[in-house]
């Protein structure tokens, strides 16, 4: 699922909420379905997703765009304020 096709998605949901169609459990459930599957099938230049498998409770099932696992490891690390310890990434198929 391309960036576009995504947000239409999310539109259409956001406006299912807005006319009463859908619950706001629904909507968060359908929003989160069409970000894993844009994550899924991401395909950025040189870089991917990668999710922490282990680690921290905080960081595991965090996911980031990066050239390679090391630079996923270092990401997450700055943006959940990991210090030490194991953190392994795999990356999002």
């Amino acid at each position: 699922m391309d960036r576009i096709s995504a947000l239409r998605n999310v539109e259409t949901a956001l406006r299912e909420f807005e006319d009463g169609e859908c619950s706001f459990a629904e909507l968060e459930g359908r929003v989160e379905g069409v970000l894993r599957t844009y994550v899924s099938s991401f395909e950025g230049e040189g870089v991917a997703p990668y999710r922490v498998v282990d680690g921290p409770e905080t960081a595991v099932g965090v996911v980031v765009v990066a050239e390679n696992a090391v630079v996923a490891r270092e990401r997450v690390r700055e943006l959940v304020d990991v210090t030490g310890g194991q953190l392994d990434v795999e990356r999002v198929t």
